[in-house]
């Protein structure tokens, strides 16, 4: 097999020049407010048209006949759902780019599943939950975000990418996705959120990596924690 071939049988491999916002009209699809700007790549970014395999161990052995998605911390209503529960709850599509702190970005992306809004309408947050913290079937991997970003518009738990099933690799069969932040903070293969009035560190953020992450922030982007925060 040639490397063209290679390139070509990628279902996620992107030709052409990105789509425009302004191509998602008539409201059936969430339009992420960073894929308005002029130039859609942040500081310090350079665009890639596969979508590159990163995480911390290696991808986790899933089993979806146990799957569990659970809600907890400060909500009225601590909930659970099995997959197939999960996967009935209302949904949405969103376009939107993607931001890898390792300076890459894939733009152009529609991804489909269930708004993060949604669960935190279901699960009844609390007014003192000012922080989210999301965890992962990855050997107990967590990542946390301000709850601002957490409830915007273009933030969900996508199943899909382009239409395709998201593949193990890439966080599947849920992954996290929060648009206006760097991808790290959209968990892969995620199975809880908490609701926190005080921000905690996650896997990344103990590392170094800033408590935000906002690639648009900073100069060349909130990458790491002595960049101070906000």
């Amino acid at each position: 097999m040639s490397f063209l071939d290679g390139i070509f049988k990628d279902p996620f491999y992107q030709q052409g020049d990105p789509r425009r916002a302004e191509e998602f009209g008539g409201g059936e699809v969430i339009v992420s407010p960073d894929t308005r700007r002029a130039n859609r790549i942040p500081p310090g970014q350079t665009r890639t048209r596969k979508w590159p395999v990163l995480d911390a161990h290696g991808t986790p052995d899933v089993d979806l006949a146990t799957w569990e998605f659970e809600v907890g911390g400060l909500v009225e209503k601590p909930l659970k759902w099995s997959l197939d529960e999960f996967m009935q709850l209302p949904s949405v599509r969103v376009y939107a780019d993607f931001h890898c702190v390792t300076r890459w970005s894939r733009l152009d992306n529609v991804w489909g599943g269930v708004p993060t809004r949604e669960v935190a309408r279901l699960a009844g947050i609390l007014p003192e939950a000012k922080f989210v913290s999301a965890s992962a079937h990855d050997y107990g991997w967590t990542t946390n975000l301000p709850v601002e970003y957490f409830l915007a518009e273009d933030s969900l738990f996508a199943w899909s990418n382009d239409g395709q099933p998201i593949p193990p690799e890439h966080g599947g069969p849920v992954r996290l996705v929060v648009p206006q932040l760097y991808a790290w903070k959209s968990a892969k293969w995620v199975k809880g959120v908490r609701f926190l009035a005080e921000d905690e560190a996650g896997f990344w953020e103990e590392g170094g990596y800033h408590m935000r992450g906002n690639p648009w922030e900073g100069g060349d982007g909130e990458r790491f924690r002595w960049q101070g925060e906000e």
